[in-house]
């Protein structure tokens, strides 16, 4: 009669029952074992007439581990709910408690805010019971998320030939075409500058007698320059102590946008990245969470993390370089449950645990230990240096900047964007004139606002109260994946599609996938998880305004025609199509339903793919395609020969094994024995 402990990840449970004794057996539910059916009305899962009551079914292939959880829980002395510490974590929990009928008074709710001994130990005595309002809150965006996404992503499809349509994603892809519009749209505007060149740095024109000018034109350019000569008298020197702070702790918006602004890392590789480290590592002597919990908006540390930090950087760097605890700006979005994203011991430097890890964990584990130390040094000072030059009237400017400490940069100089440009000391010069090397006019144009990298739009998605930090990550995909964007100089581009989408969409839909309303709906969500709204009255107020919107779209959003091939109908003469249905597309008669003809494809009309002879028996290797549709290449002698692969053969023969080499995303291969060519 064990304690069960239930955790999501097998990574995790692993890790948490070698800290537990032996009368606990820690187990895992892979993540929800249910979710909304589809079945009902629109095959929502959902009784739209009865409260939005939720129909719920364990997901398909997880009936046998649903299975074995209740003969475990059947047969445990107590049971401890233990899921990610977040509003996901939290209705997984209730599914395991309502899906196995644990009684009221055998669990307990806990949760690990790090998977370390001291803090497992300690969280597993400091338990609760499941707190239904973050439930009703996870709850309610689900609910909300089935209705929009099931019937605008089959509105999309049915109208457009568009993949899918979400709460948020839908916005946030509008914030791409927005952009995109407003670039092609830009009309650039021409400007000049002057810049005087002297041996150790250049001075830019910024005001003629006190007063902002603005050179709009070659000829205006030229005239200045015949005004000015090359002697540049000292106006004025000015010098200020600044500090430079350090940054904050990570939180997981950051930490996804530093990761591709300096790791070339995608959010859902950084997630996936932190989501091991979080639930530990082997090292040498034990298994151990590496970082805390990697889903917060927090930038809070633990006065325990604080105190060791600066007890570590008082040694290894002395006091001068002890700094202080950052709180972060106040949000009314920050769930402040959790701290924010830090290793787990200070004394765990990316250097020690580096042969444990991959080039990529070692990678973001450091950049995460960096910016947590860095986060609790002292400021930086920084001498910042401003000269005015003098030439007739025209004033020239030139600034610079000389570190005097380096404070939390001791660490941090890898990450930080900022360079110091040195200036030499004027004031030591023994005349107050100066002679320029050269002065130099230079045309520019104005320039649109940039396109949206993923770490903008992040930042964006997140300025703007869209969406929670734990769901950039998806929001991104799905938008990449559905072809709604294309990345073009590691920039976001919409698609056509994508364009044809959001416009669509915003015909009949603009009151609700707008910036305004989901991020009030967000705010909505928030305040269910705190007891300060209706669950239920928010659903309702939702779809009274949705409903009416969207049978008005069904019935009056024009189709898009679909794409003629050039062929005609042999049975009715009109135009055949290219239609989508369940398997991909197939060639179809424009005229359905009056004509219901379909252009059978000829299988006995396979491509020969001009190679040499199947490596097992001697005949042709022909292209073939799957059920779904998917190509790949096989031996023209099936079934009696089952050669095949999914890459394209080259025609050569590998030197090693005498197998055939295939074309593997560019390279020459031998996939029998993995020799390149």
């Amino acid at each position: 009669m064990k304690n069960i402990v239930i955790v999501e990840s097998p990574a995790k449970s692993k890790t948490i029952e070698k800290y537990l004794a032996g009368d606990y057996k820690v187990v895992s539910s892979k993540g929800h074992i249910r979710d909304l059916a589809t079945t009902g009305k629109y095959g929502l899962g959902v009784d739209l007439d009865n409260d939005f009551k939720p129909n719920y079914e364990i997901i398909k292939g997880k009936n046998k581990d649903v299975k074995e959880l209740k003969k475990l829980v059947d047969s445990a002395s107590h049971v401890y709910l233990a899921t990610d510490p977040d509003r996901e974590g939290e209705i997984i929990s209730w599914h395991l408690k309502d899906e196995l009928n644990i009684p009221e008074d055998k669990y307990d709710r806990v949760t690990f805010r790090e998977i370390t001994k001291d803090v497992v130990l300690s969280s597993i005595k400091e338990h609760n019971k499941i707190d239904m309002n973050l439930v009703k809150g996870a709850e309610t965006r689900r609910i909300l998320d089935r209705i929009i996404g099931f019937r605008l992503s089959k509105l999309m499809q049915y109208k457009t030939g568009g993949k899918s349509a979400g709460r948020v994603q839908s916005v946030a892809l509008k914030l791409i075409v927005d952009r995109e519009r407003e670039i092609l749209a830009f009309v650039p505007k021409e400007y000049w500058t002057i810049e005087a060149d002297f041996k150790d740095f250049t001075a830019e024109l910024f005001k003629y007698k006190d007063k902002d000018i603005e050179i709009n034109t070659e000829k205006e350019a030229d005239e200045i320059l015949e005004k000015l000569d090359k002697s540049f008298n000292i106006k004025d020197i000015e010098e200020k102590e600044r500090k430079k702070a350090s940054k904050e702790v990570f939180k997981t918006s950051t930490l996804q946008q530093m990761a591709v602004n300096k790791l070339n890392f995608p959010a859902s590789k950084t997630m996936k990245i932190a989501q091991k480290l979080y639930e530990g590592v082997d090292l040498a002597n034990e298994t151990v969470g590496l970082i805390t919990y990697m889903r917060t908006d927090s930038v809070r540390l633990s006065d325990e993390f604080i105190k060791q930090t600066m007890g570590f950087i008082n040694g290894k760097y002395g006091k001068d370089y002890v700094g202080y605890a950052k709180t972060g700006k106040k949000n009314a979005n920050i769930q402040d449950a959790h701290e924010g994203i830090r290793p787990t011991s200070i004394n765990r430097t990316p250097e020690e645990v580096k042969p444990y890890l991959s080039n990529d964990e070692y990678k973001l584990y450091k950049l995460i230990y960096i910016r947590s130390l860095a986060s609790l040094m002292a400021d930086a000072k920084v001498k910042m240096t401003t000269v005015i030059f003098d030439n007739n009237d025209y004033l020239f400017k030139t600034t610079g900047s000389v570190l005097t400490f380096d404070g939390y940069l001791k660490v941090y100089q890898e990450y930080e964007d900022s360079e110091d440009k040195i200036l030499p000391d004027f004031k030591n010069y023994k005349s107050n004139v100066l002679v320029a090397n050269e002065i130099n006019k230079y045309q520019h144009f104005t320039k649109p606002a940039s396109r949206y990298t993923e770490s903008s739009l992040i930042k964006e998605l997140e300025s703007l109260g869209i969406g929670r930090p734990s769901t950039y990550a998806t929001i991104i995909s799905t938008i990449k994946d559905h072809d709604y964007v294309k990345i073009e100089d590691k920039k976001f581009v919409p698609t056509e599609m994508g364009m044809e989408t959001t416009d669509k969409l915003q015909e009949y839909f603009s009151d609700i996938i707008n910036v305004k309303y989901t991020a009030h709906m967000e705010q909505d969500l928030d305040d269910i998880a705190e007891a300060k709204k209706d669950n239920i009255k928010v659903l309702h107020e939702f779809y009274d305004k949705f409903a009416p919107i969207m049978d008005d779209a069904l019935k009056n959003m024009e189709k898009k025609a679909p794409t003629e091939t050039g062929e005609m109908c042999p049975e009715c003469g009109n135009a055949l199509v290219i239609r989508k249905g369940k398997f991909g597309e197939f060639v179809a008669c424009s005229n359905y339903p009056k004509c219901k003809y379909i252009k059978k494809e000829e299988k006995d009309a396979k491509e020969v793919v001009k190679v040499a002879e199947c490596p097992k028996c001697h005949k042709d290797i022909v292209l073939r395609r799957t059920k779904k549709g998917k190509i790949f290449y096989g031996c023209s002698g099936y079934p009696k020969c089952d050669y095949a692969t999914w890459f394209k053969p080259t025609g050569e023969v590998c030197p090693k094994c005498g197998n055939l080499m295939v074309d593997k995303n560019g390279v020459t291969i031998c996939e029998n024995c993995d020799s390149e060519n």
